[in-house]
Order: structure tokens, then sequence, then C-alpha cells
């Protein structure tokens, strides 16, 4: 059974990226964070994390080191086992299709995503944009960010950016365009760890 203050033990991605900034979110949104390296760190004292968030950072670095290390293939079945997250260069690695140009995903999450979509880093921005999320307006902190340009009939979007959704949903993946660890709105981490606990207690109802 799992009791309602149930801290789930979320992992976070530390390739590149602020993933100690993620760690810090996580653990205000009331999860406690672990960082991630190699696939045997997907595991915590022999059990699967209860969920990860795959950080911003460079896409094709990032993916070098993923393959180079066989976590590629560890975060694939971790996709379809237990939710992820994954935020800026995150949702390029989990999208089903990435464009300018074309690299090699997880294809965990049923978009299309467009690679720096909207300009380099001097274009980067911070705005405020309506949200599903209760709470009002939601800060977006945007560094040379991708775009999602499609979506499937699964993804729900939360959040958008003029008009393409900077904030999904598909079943237990997330995934945002934008920076949620460099906010101090925790709303977006808070929905994470919300969706992590809701994935442990249907495992354990189905285990009874």
């Amino acid at each position: 059974m799992i009791e309602a203050e149930f801290r789930p033990h979320i992992g976070v991605l530390a390739i590149q990226g602020d993933y100690a900034a993620h760690a810090a979110a996580l653990a205000e949104a009331g999860a406690i964070p672990s960082l991630v390296k190699t696939p045997e760190e997907l595991r915590l004292d022999g059990q699967s994390l209860d969920g990860l968030i795959l950080p911003g950072g460079e896409s094709t670095t990032m993916l070098k080191f993923l393959e180079r290390h066989g976590l590629f293939e560890a975060l694939k079945e971790f996709c379809g086992m237990k939710p992820v997250f994954g935020t800026c260069a995150g949702v390029i690695l989990l999208a089903r299709e990435v464009r300018n140009p074309v690299q090699r995903s997880l294809g965990a999450l049923d978009a299309v995503v467009d690679r720096n979509a909207y300009g380099r880093q001097v274009d980067s921005a911070i705005l405020h944009a309506e949200t599903t999320l209760p709470g009002g307006p939601l800060e977006m902190v945007f560094i040379r960010a991708p775009r999602i340009a499609r979506i499937g009939p699964d993804v729900e979007p939360l959040a958008f950016r003029e008009g393409a959704p900077t904030l999904v949903r598909q079943g237990s993946l997330m995934a945002a365009t934008f920076h949620p660890e460099l906010s101090l709105d925790r709303r977006v981490h808070r929905l994470f760890v919300e969706m992590v606990k809701t994935a442990k207690t249907a495992k354990a109802a189905r285990a009874r």
C-alpha cells in the first residue's frame, strides 16, 4: 500500500543541463531526487526509480553519451515502464520524430519536434502564458528551445507559445520546451511528482 505522504524517488539524468536545479525543484515538490549517469543508477537499492527527468543540454552531445555508455536502450526501456519528464533537449530525446536536422530519439512521446526553433542563445526569452494548470499564468524560460510542431491524438497540451504547445502530457510522459527548473514556480515539477505518485499507486493496486 502507498502511504498518502509517500515521497517518490525520482532520478535526474546528470549529463548536461542544470540537473542540480531539477533535483532541488523535485525536493521542493515532495520527491527524493537522485542523479543518474549510468544504467545501474536507474535502480536504487535494487529497485527501479519511480520516475526520471531528462533535462536540457545539447541533444546531439547527450545522445552520443547515452549511446557510448549503454544508457540509450536502458532509457528506452524505462520510458515504457515509468513516468518520464523531458525538458528542452529532453523533449528532443523523448520525441517520436526530430527535425532540423533529423536525429535519433527514444520515440516515446507521440510528437514531432524541431530543434533550435526559436533561434540562437541570444534569442532566449522569459515569457508568461496561460496554462491549464491551476494558479494563473506560467513563467516559461526558453533557452535555444525546440518547438513541438505536431502532437498525436493522445498528447494533451497544457501551455502554448505562439500557437505551439510548450508543455504536454501523454499518459505517464510529460515534456516542456522551456526550463521549469529555472523558475521559482514549482507547479510543473509538482504535477510530475503527482503523476509519479499516481503511477506508483496504480501499480501497487494491480499487484494486490
